[in-house]
């Protein structure tokens, strides 16, 4: 009888810890952030601009974030990945192209050679996005690009891309919905390829995703009316062009912005210098073990005016090593809390 009352004591005792561990993730918003100024910040701004008695309470219809997708949201080294989705393409496409052999950017793409493919800047990936999401309907790209990122997985990790989200942001997007807030992805990647996978993964919808596009053409093909894609840019969507297509788009100056980088600076500055109370917050990619370190000498993702300004503009900078408990969601391969990286922490692709 002393056996049965002991087990059932221990059994009990494991039960309250599991209960008592599981209280308290509901009642943290935010459980994948360690407890922080950053994480206290964030939660009172929230808790300010949506309690009615507040001074600085702000009507749902106003409670509008924004939110960089690339080094934000997921990851983007050791390069974006709508690149690695570029350069998948052209090697599917390289049969039909046999110019592409001895033709840069191509050339060192069908090599393997990522560094120098993307050695020529802007002008070079955007050579390779012409020729390889150009020319087909908006349905035929979408259907390449739900198949591509069912598929594809990190370099490094080994995770689908789309296990690549940061899950202290996971919790961010969730709470701010709970709380009223409309989330918009802002970012310099293609609206449409994000537009595909947003909503699965962020529950984003398409219709809030606003991103760099190309221009397009409507016809009607053997009776049946289709958008087609262009090899001509329509819209850049970072730096200063951030806050035009945010104007565009939404029609309402944001309260809330979230980016990592310098191409995200105007974004905060236009979104935290309206009326009212506004927040800026900026991902400080500083963990080398987890994820990668790097900042002001980044080809990728560089943060360098946002670190010098973000004190004196009240904008929260984001230690991913200090605040973040977590950096993936636990789903999916083992050992996703870190990436294999060099010395440094900064992978050798630019």
């Amino acid at each position: 009888m002393m056996k049965l009352n002991r087990q059932s004591t221990i059994l009990c005792a494991a039960c309250a810890l599991v209960l008592s561990a599981t209280t308290l993730q509901a009642d943290d918003p935010l459980p994948s952030w360690n407890d922080t100024k950053s994480k206290t910040r964030l939660l009172s701004f929230v808790a300010r601009v949506t309690k009615p008695d507040s001074p600085d309470f702000v009507p749902k219809s106003d409670r509008i974030a924004v939110f960089d997708n690339d080094g934000t949201l997921w990851s983007e080294r050791p390069v974006y990945f709508q690149a690695l989705f570029v350069f998948d393409r052209i090697k599917t496409l390289a049969p039909d192209h046999p110019e592409w052999t001895t033709q840069e950017p191509f050339a060192s793409v069908l090599r393997g050679d990522m560094r120098n493919a993307l050695a020529g800047g802007e002008k070079a990936l955007v050579e390779m996005v012409m020729a390889t999401h150009a020319g087909m309907t908006t349905e035929e790209f979408e259907k390449i690009v739900a198949d591509w990122i069912s598929t594809a997985k990190h370099p490094e990790t080994g995770r689908l891309f789309t296990e690549m989200t940061y899950q202290p942001m996971q919790d961010i997007l969730a709470h701010l919905r709970q709380n009223g807030f409309k989330i918009f992805i802002v970012s310099g990647g293609g609206i449409e390829f994000l537009r595909v996978w947003a909503e699965r993964v962020y529950s984003v919808p398409p219709e809030q995703v606003i991103g760099s596009s190309i221009k397009t053409r409507y016809e009607v093909r053997d009776g049946n009316p289709v958008i087609v894609r262009l090899p001509e840019l329509n819209f850049i969507d970072d730096k200063a062009k951030k806050p035009i297509g945010i104007h565009q788009h939404i029609g309402r100056r944001p309260i809330l912005a979230f980016g990592n980088s310098d191409g995200d600076f105007e974004m905060l500055e236009w979104t935290t210098t309206g009326k009212g109370a506004r927040l800026g917050l900026l991902v400080h990619h500083d963990d080398a073990t987890r994820e990668y370190a790097y900042d002001r000498d980044s080809h990728v993702g560089r943060l360098s005016r946002g670190l010098d300004e973000a004190a004196s503009r009240g904008w929260i900078v984001v230690s991913m090593k200090n605040d973040w408990r977590s950096i993936y969601s636990t789903t999916g391969t083992a050992d996703t809390n870190q990436i294999p990286s060099n010395e440094t922490g900064d992978p050798s692709v630019p």
